[in-house]
């Protein structure tokens, strides 16, 4: 849908277009656009899955906003989680926007920026829950809302067809370890006005009741803190920071020395301290590498890890290859983090290789050391109850979270005809009467990163990485030659065959009756062909299949006019194809197949 029919008759409109976050999680970017203006809220990344091989980030697609950069009137920052902000770098070296956000959330995001050399251009502009932003058709106003990392925000947005919340994470936490409760008062308030559109997080919208306090691990690591008597490794997300204020409150306690491993856990704690968001007495704070002088029940050492990430401290540590930590008999570890859906088996990899390392290991699904920061399905019909919305939209989840998210709105009396379940780069129109969904026309995609971002992977490269990882790679060398009828005859002359049908495989020569074809005496004939394989098929296993496959391209190429041969893009074409058919007929399997043409 074109830019003139989203707003063609209708002046009092908004349009509603999620770039990421609906229908997976993570990657979460929404923009709110009216006639004359346009916002953003939260920039996020996703981490790949196991089937992208060689992707180490995926950023959202943002030719949409780039196409409309002169409407963007600001980036909203709901919260410092990487699947929030972890793209605003991305974003930030396309647009020059200005970007709000709360003091932790900034500063959080100030490492990436400088990592990315954006740091200079943007222009951060710190806001505190309370806070409102005039940013042309919008009045941002932000809500303190709990979740596993402080400085959480909800972002009401006045628009010129009324309120819309859009909730960010959340969950109602009744005791926080900050102490700072979520704003029910302006939630309510904001419901008795009235809410025309409420966006909500779906994450947890499968699970029961409400999500327990962030302090109800707190027993469950303190006794795991008594029963240790070797070192403690304490695994979680770097900007879990409610949960790494407990894990340093129970050191104190316990009397262990505190050493913090991982590049971006060092960096958050380091920044939330200086902040005044970590209590750390630094006098309990030891550098890591100066972990082994201390005895090992005294130490406690906080890394990365959680998910099995293969270059994460915890992973090196299980493999013994950590430069100066070691998980040694006796040690224990705690993941005190959620299994995110896709990373079993790199999780489950990395607590195998520690059990062999002989440590004892605590995770969420034997033990109490993990709860979630979003808001559960009782959180989330609180959160429908408090603002009373016109009309709902689940957004954070798949498809799955989003449709239970939906049937939650129903029971508690929305109607169902006012409930929208949209997607990735589908357009949500909203006007005071009505909320429609239309499709996507391009509106979203994905950007895979292998590396730095401007690293960008195209589509055809990671499935040309995904075949070579099940059907492998078959480089055919064809070396095609001249003209040598002269030199033939000189050769017979002197007692000297040519044989220009020579076949090498992987260095094995088989000759061939010469050829009495006429187009053999003229311009370019098959001399030697070599194929290798790798990841394909065993070469000393395959001689019969490789010597069909050979004579395939020998025939091949001979069936090429003189013209034909002189195109090196046409002979590799027709090999490519033929060997293709061969393959798929013969083993029902098509590896990765690039033809080498040389002329001699």
């Amino acid at each position: 849908m074109t830019e003139d029919l989203e707003f063609e008759g209708i002046k009092e409109s908004v349009s509603i277009i999620p770039l990421g976050g609906l229908g997976e999680f993570g990657l979460n970017i929404m923009v709110y656009e009216t006639e004359n203006d346009l916002i953003v809220i939260d920039t996020g990344f996703m981490l790949p899955s196991s089937d992208m091989p060689g992707v180490d980030l995926i950023f959202p697609d943002i030719h949409y906003l780039v196409e409309r950069q002169e409407k963007i009137r600001g980036i909203l920052l709901t919260h410092g989680h990487e699947d929030h902000i972890g793209a605003l770098a991305y974003v930030l070296r396309q647009l020059d926007v200005p970007v709000y956000g709360t003091q932790l959330t900034l500063a959080i995001a100030t490492g990436r920026l400088r990592e990315y050399g954006v740091l200079g251009k943007a222009q951060l502009n710190t806001i505190a829950p309370g806070d409102t932003v005039e940013l042309g058709d919008f009045t941002a106003e932000f809500i303190h809302v709990t979740h596993s990392i402080p400085d959480s925000v909800a972002i009401a947005l006045r628009t010129p067809v009324g309120v819309i919340v859009h909730t960010g994470d959340f969950k109602f936490d009744m005791t926080p370890v900050d102490g700072k409760l979520s704003d029910v008062q302006t939630l309510a308030r904001l419901g008795s006005e009235g809410v025309q559109l409420l966006v909500s997080d779906s994450t947890n919208a499968e699970r029961l009741g409400q999500t327990p306090s962030e302090r109800s691990i707190y027993g469950a690591i303190d006794n795991i803190f008594q029963k240790t008597e070797q070192k403690l490794f304490l695994c979680t997300f770097s900007s879990s920071l409610h949960r790494i204020q407990q894990f340093i409150e129970l050191a104190n306690i316990h009397r262990r020395l505190v050493a913090v491993a991982g590049r971006s856990l060092i960096n958050n704690v380091r920044t939330a301290s200086e902040l005044g968001y970590l209590d750390l007495n630094p006098d309990y704070l030891i550098d890591a590498r100066d972990a082994s002088q201390f005895r090992p029940h005294e130490v406690m050492v906080l890394t990365t890890g959680s998910q099995g990430e293969p270059r994460s401290a915890l992973a090196l540590m299980a493999l013994d290859n950590h430069p100066f930590l070691k998980v040694e008999p006796g040690d224990t570890v705690v993941m005190s983090a959620r299994i995110i859906p896709g990373n079993e088996k790199a999780i489950g990899n990395v607590v195998n290789h520690l059990l062999r390392r002989g440590a004892k290991i605590y995770h969420e699904r034997n033990a109490d050391v993990h709860v979630s920061g979003h808001g559960a399905s009782e959180d989330l019909k609180l959160m429908l109850n408090l603002l009373q919305p016109k009309f709902f939209m689940p957004m954070h989840g798949e498809y799955q979270n989003l449709m239970r998210h939906a049937e939650l709105a129903e029971s508690v009396g929305i109607p169902s005809e006012n409930i929208k379940v949209a997607e990735d780069g589908e357009l949500i129109h909203l006007t005071p009467e009505t909320c429609e969904v239309f499709g996507r026309e391009g509106r979203s995609g994905r950007v895979l990163v292998d590396g730095k971002p401007e690293l960008e992977l195209e589509d055809i490269v990671l499935r040309d990485r995904i075949q070579l990882s099940e059907d492998g790679i078959l480089i055919p060398v064809i070396i095609l030659h001249s003209d040598t009828s002269h030199s033939t005859v000189n050769d017979q002359q002197n007692g000297v065959v040519a044989d220009e049908t020579s076949v090498t495989v992987t260095g094995s020569t088989e000759s061939q009756e010469p050829t009495t074809d006429n187009a053999s005496k003229t311009g370019l004939n098959p001399g030697q062909i070599e194929i290798i394989s790798r990841g394909f098929v065993y070469m000393d296993k395959s001689e019969e299949l490789i010597e069909e496959a050979k004579e395939i391209t020998r025939r091949v190429i001979s069936n090429l006019s003189d013209e034909q041969k002189h195109e090196t893009e046409i002979v590799q074409d027709e090999i490519r194809g033929a060997l293709r058919r061969f393959f798929s007929k013969q083993m029902q399997r098509t590896p990765l197949i690039f033809p080498v043409v040389m002329r001699v």
